[in-house]
């Protein structure tokens, strides 16, 4: 348990989205959680060697770095759903779309409730930078 003192903003925030992940499933308010992270780009430069009896598959050290990716990742646990995205960047464009497409997937719901940290690009402002005409109530 962390100790209020320690972290009084941080206990609150907390206290709040384990209120949220104690809602029963409700197909109309989803509750979503996502995030994202960086991931390298890289390619064996030799032969991985075949698994035999006895022995794993061996891989060598080595490899060939082709670049770096973000993946997006949205989940929802109650019904079991998830969502992923490889996108070239992490931007407030490029979030801004994921949260679309994330919304897309439910076309009934009333409400969605997205649990995410506080990156810089998690932001209203940066839907309404992204799409024209965008308000939050909608």
């Amino acid at each position: 348990m962390i100790a209020p003192q320690a972290s009084a903003q941080f206990v609150a925030a907390m206290e709040k989205v384990l209120d949220i992940y104690s809602r029963p499933y409700d197909p109309k308010n989803p509750v979503v959680c996502m995030d994202e992270t960086p991931r390298q780009l890289i390619r064996e430069t030799r032969e991985p060697i075949a698994a035999a009896p006895g022995r794993p598959e061996r891989h060598d050290y080595e490899y060939e770095r082709c670049g770096v990716c973000n993946v997006f990742m949205a989940s929802e646990p109650l019904a079991g759903q998830r969502l992923t995205k490889v996108t070239e960047r992490r931007t407030k464009a490029d979030w801004a779309v994921f949260v679309q497409d994330i919304a897309a997937n439910y076309p009934d719901a009333e409400r969605i409730t997205l649990v995410m940290d506080n990156l810089n690009t998690h932001t209203p402002g940066s839907l309404y930078e992204a799409f024209a005409g965008y308000s939050v109530s909608s």
